[in-house]
């Protein structure tokens, strides 16, 4: 299974990143103006630099470690989402 299935199919992912882990509800994946893959996603889970959870971040798949596919799911995209994100030159999935 990949990020775009997971995507697809509504499902929580778990990793470790930057030395925090996370659980987040993946909205795009694709590739950013430096030619990096990267997913945007609703982090709902774990810890991170700056304490603030929930919140919308940006994770270069490069840097994402122990990945993991939930069997959990969300209902639907949050509220705050918009489609065709402009930080991404190339959308690769989105909700």
């Amino acid at each position: 299974m990949t990020i775009c299935d997971a995507i697809k199919g509504k499902s929580l992912l778990s990793f470790i990143y930057h030395g925090h882990p996370r659980i987040v509800q993946p909205h795009t994946y694709g590739i950013d103006e430096k030619g990096h893959k990267a997913l945007r996603a609703y982090q709902i889970g774990g810890t991170s630099d700056s304490g603030r959870i929930p919140a919308w971040r940006i994770f270069h798949e490069a840097d994402i470690k122990s990945l993991t596919i939930s069997t959990e799911r969300f209902s639907a995209p949050h509220h705050e989402y918009k489609r065709d994100d402009k930080f991404f030159a190339t959308i690769l999935c989105q909700l």
